[in-house]
C-alpha cells in the first residue's frame, strides 16, 4: 500500500475530529506541553505534520513550527488552519526530505514512525532527525508497545476496538514485524466505510538501538506525554533522545 494513496483527499476531509478522539484537549494539550517545553527558545520541527492537529497550537504558544507532510490533501486541510507564514511546510517524505534551517527539536507523535514499514526507513527518519538537530537537540517519538500479547499462537488478526458504529481489527505478519490497521466504520443504514493503513511495529529496544546508530542517547522515556512512568504493562510511550552537545 503506498502512503501518498493512503492518506487522500477524501481521508484528509475526514481525519480532523475537533474535540474528540486524538483531537480532544485531554490528548492534545499534554503532548503540547511538554513538546513546548523542549523546543524552549528554538524552532521545532514536526515529521509528518498532516494537518496541524499539535502544530497548530503548539506554534501559538509562541514556538516557531515548521513541518514536512508526504501527503498534499493533508498539507491543503493544513492551511485552513494556518498559512505558510505561520507553518511552514515541505512536501516530502520524513525520512529523507530536508527542511531549511537548524532545530532544536524534532518530534513525531502518534504511532506515525510506524508508517515508515521498513526497518531501513525507521533508521533512516532517526538519521534524518540528526541532520536537522542543532548540537544538544532533541528527538521526541510517542509510540504504541506491540501488543502481541493479546495474539494467540496460531491467530493472525486480533479487535483492538468495538463500539457502536466503529471496529478496529489488526492482521498481523509476525514474521516480518508488519501489521495492518482496518477500520470499518457504520452508519445508520448498515453501510459500512473501511480505511486500511499499513504499519511497521517497533519494540522500545531495537528503537533505541536505531537511535543510536544516528548518533542519539536516550534521555527519557515515559507512558505518555504527562510524564506517568513507563511500565510492562504500558501500552504506549513518550521517548526523548538527545544528540551530544558536542562531537568532541
Amino acid at each position: 500500500m503506498d502512503q501518498e494513496m493512503i492518506w487522500d483527499a477524501d481521508i484528509a476531509q475526514r481525519y480532523d475530529t475537533p474535540g474528540t478522539g486524538m483531537f480532544a484537549p485531554g490528548v492534545v494539550e499534554p503532548a503540547v506541553d511538554r513538546l513546548a517545553e523542549l523546543a524552549g527558545d528554538g524552532a521545532a520541527l514536526e515529521f509528518a505534520v498532516g494537518t496541524g492537529r499539535v502544530a497548530v497550537p503548539l506554534a501559538r504558544r509562541g514556538v516557531r513550527v515548521t513541518g514536512i507532510e508526504l501527503s498534499r490533501p493533508m498539507v491543503e486541510q493544513l492551511r485552513s488552519k494556518a498559512d505558510e507564514a505561520a507553518i511552514p511546510v515541505i512536501v516530502g517524505d520524513m525520512a529523507t526530505t530536508l527542511a531549511p534551517g537548524r532545530y532544536t527539536l524534532v518530534y513525531l507523535v502518534y504511532n506515525t514512525l510506524s508508517n515508515l514499514l521498513t526497518q531501513a526507513e525507521q533508521v533512516g527518519c532517526f538519521r534524518n532527525a540528526a541532520r536537522h538537530l542543532l548540537p544538544g537537540g532533541r528527538f521526541v517519538i510517542e509510540l504504541g508497545v506491540p501488543d502481541l500479547r493479546r495474539l494467540p499462537p496460531g491467530q493472525a488478526a486480533v479487535a483492538w476496538q468495538s463500539v457502536p458504529g466503529y471496529v478496529n481489527v489488526g492482521t498481523y505478519d509476525v514474521l516480518r514485524q508488519q501489521v495492518v490497521s482496518h477500520h470499518f466504520s457504520f452508519d445508520d443504514t448498515g453501510q459500512a466505510r473501511l480505511f486500511r493503513s499499513p504499519h511497521r511495529y517497533v519494540w522500545p529496544a531495537e528503537l533505541d538501538l536505531m537511535a543510536q546508530l544516528a548518533g542519539f542517547e536516550l534521555e527519557s522515556r515515559h507512558a505518555d506525554w504527562a510524564g506517568a512512568e513507563f511500565t510492562a504493562e504500558s501500552r504506549s510511550h513518550v521517548s526523548v533522545y538527545r544528540l551530544p552537545l558536542s562531537t568532541q
